[in-house]
């Protein structure tokens, strides 16, 4: 996913309203979606990715320049959340496909409920709908899809209040089940991605900010601490 950039616009354009000045971004991956959080310039940026892809983050973070304090992380974010909130708690803290990978997502939430700031917002984007759990997801270490109600649900236990939430990506739900759960492809291609970013995604956007779908392939979310 990290070749989607308008599908990864889409998501901060739905998140920017929301965001504060001091972010965290969890599972920062190889820093595609870092990079776009930092043109908008926000005074600081804390990265946490505890995979070999820590790496590359660190080598494309060293390519842009920017006035935003950068700092990252190598590891999970219950381990580094305390030096975080120490260095000055962050208003803002932005999972994009990843807390689906985490085993206790409910406990993630309490520790970012711990960490941020008083007002401070949590921001997510996750695989939506269980009976589209398939190949891939098994492939990626996925431990859940997730419903509306059951993130939501999940949100208010952790000591948060839904300020917005709703399904992306229509369209892509039949695709998906029958790649995934019919044929049971194990793979993703990077050809296919870019082609459906560059050709669909800025089509489905401007439907799907008219009329907010019923369903989709994907679920966001922005809750508030209280």
């Amino acid at each position: 996913m990290s070749f989607a950039e308008n599908y990864h616009r889409w998501i901060l354009d739905i998140f920017q309203p929301y965001l504060g000045s001091r972010l965290v971004e969890v599972g920062a991956g190889t820093g595609a979606f870092s990079e776009l959080i930092l043109e908008r310039r926000p005074a600081s940026l804390s990265l946490v990715e505890p995979s070999e892809m820590y790496r590359i983050l660190i080598e494309r973070l060293a390519g842009v320049k920017t006035e935003t304090e950068v700092k990252t992380y190598n590891s999970i974010f219950s381990r580094v959340a305390h030096e975080i909130a120490s260095a000055g708690r962050p208003d803002s803290v932005i999972y994009v496909n990843v807390l689906e990978h985490v085993p206790d997502d409910e406990g993630e939430l309490r520790a970012v409920h711990e960490t941020l700031a008083e007002g401070g917002r949590v921001f997510l984007f996750v695989p939506a709908l269980r009976w589209l759990y398939g190949s891939f997801d098994e492939q990626v270490g996925h431990f859940r899809r997730y419903t509306k109600p059951e993130l939501e649900g999940k949100c208010r236990r952790a000591g948060f209040r839904v300020l917005e939430a709703g399904y992306l990506d229509l369209p892509g739900v039949l695709p998906w089940w029958i790649k995934y759960c019919v044929v049971k492809s194990p793979s993703m291609e990077p050809g296919v991605v870019r082609f459906y970013d560059r050709y669909c995604i800025p089509f489905i956007k401007v439907a799907e900010t008219l009329v907010r779908p019923p369903i989709g392939k994907n679920l966001f979310l922005v809750a508030e601490k209280v």
